[in-house]
């Protein structure tokens, strides 16, 4: 057995003033009461909520406190988020991993910003794995990047036992991303710790998964600390010897016959992801991807020009004028169609 005790924080989030002291504060109630917690996880975007013009430089303030934080706690913490600015002026979704030393050890920049809504936040290009000595190896993935299941492959394709996933979710298809929250954990063999925020940062539900798929724990929509101990030597049995003794999913899919050509972009076997039109933001009213063809010509063809018993343009194939089948026409199910 490799137990390790995670604890997410699911509290309110105020999208025009700093959360930081309000973090640091549940961080401290939550050591107090469950002092066994051994990593602290807080949701997406939590220090400072969701709006970019409160971007930080990636050594900051509220880092230097969440530092003090882990190594007076002695705890791994994970504080969420922070809209990230760059020395060249742009933005990211930038995570930090901070050690019981109060070093950081890794920082992650979310890949797939939420666009077409997120388009002034740029993409991160680098995964993100680290080892806790003697526990395992965690990775970590920001919110939407779940949805795009070559995310967590790669993790786990370098090892990853957890993965740790901050989320800002206050919209209508949160009962999707927990359905892909379960899929992910059964995909890769996987624990998932998926924190999600209130208010400004989201409608929490927040879910601890395990690698059989089984929801651990599920919050509900008030603030919520849930202290987990997760066994990694479930992660690797499971991976051995597959779900319930079942599917070996990772070595099957190491051991596989064929290469995908969809990730070649030069092989043009995405082409039909060229025909779905920009990435944009819906209009009101927004027709897009109803293309439906006109059931008659575009020029109405009187009925005065038609011969009498001819077929109709545009009708179904054997009617004409008079709205009855032809004598020669077999009737659907042998009974008469009539006008």
């Amino acid at each position: 057995m490799t137990p390790f005790a995670i604890a997410g924080v699911q509290m309110n989030v105020d999208a025009l003033h700093s959360n930081v002291e309000g973090m640091r504060q549940r961080l401290n109630i939550l050591m107090a009461r469950f002092p066994w917690t051994q990593m602290v996880l807080f949701s997406e975007l939590a220090p400072y909520g969701p709006l970019p013009r409160f971007a930080q430089p990636l050594q900051n303030e509220a880092l230097d406190l969440f530092r003090e934080d882990a190594r007076r706690h002695g705890i791994w913490l994970i504080p969420g988020s922070m809209f990230e600015k760059a020395a060249d002026g742009r933005i990211y979704n930038t995570s930090s991993v901070i050690n019981p030393q109060g070093e950081v050890v890794a920082t992650y920049r979310k890949m797939f910003p939420f666009r077409p809504y997120e388009q002034d936040i740029e993409a991160g290009t680098e995964f993100c794995v680290f080892d806790v000595p003697e526990v395992g190896r965690f990775g970590l993935s920001i919110c939407y990047d779940i949805w795009f299941p070559e995310t967590t492959r790669h993790l786990t394709s370098m090892g990853a036992e957890v993965l740790l996933h901050p989320v800002l979710t206050g919209t209508t298809d949160r009962d999707a991303e927990l359905a892909i929250a379960r899929a992910t954990a059964a995909q890769f063999q996987c624990y998932v710790i998926d924190v999600n925020g209130l208010g400004a940062g989201g409608v929490g539900r927040s879910c601890v998964i395990d690698p059989s798929s089984t929801v651990l724990h599920q919050s509900a929509g008030q603030e919520d600390m849930f202290p987990i101990e997760i066994d990694l030597a479930q992660v690797r049995r499971q991976r051995e010897t597959g779900m319930k003794g079942l599917g070996q999913v990772l070595k099957s899919f190491r051991d596989r016959p064929v290469d995908f050509p969809v990730y070649d972009r030069a092989s043009g076997t995405d082409a039909y992801l060229g025909t779905l039109g920009p990435l944009e933001i819906p209009t009101q009213g927004s027709r897009a991807g109803l293309h439906t063809e006109a059931a008659m010509p575009e020029t109405p063809v009187p009925l005065s020009t038609v011969p009498a018993g001819a077929p109709l343009p545009g009708a179904p194939t054997g009617m004409t004028d008079s709205g009855v089948a032809p004598e020669n026409v077999t009737p659907l199910s042998g009974k008469t169609v009539s006008g």
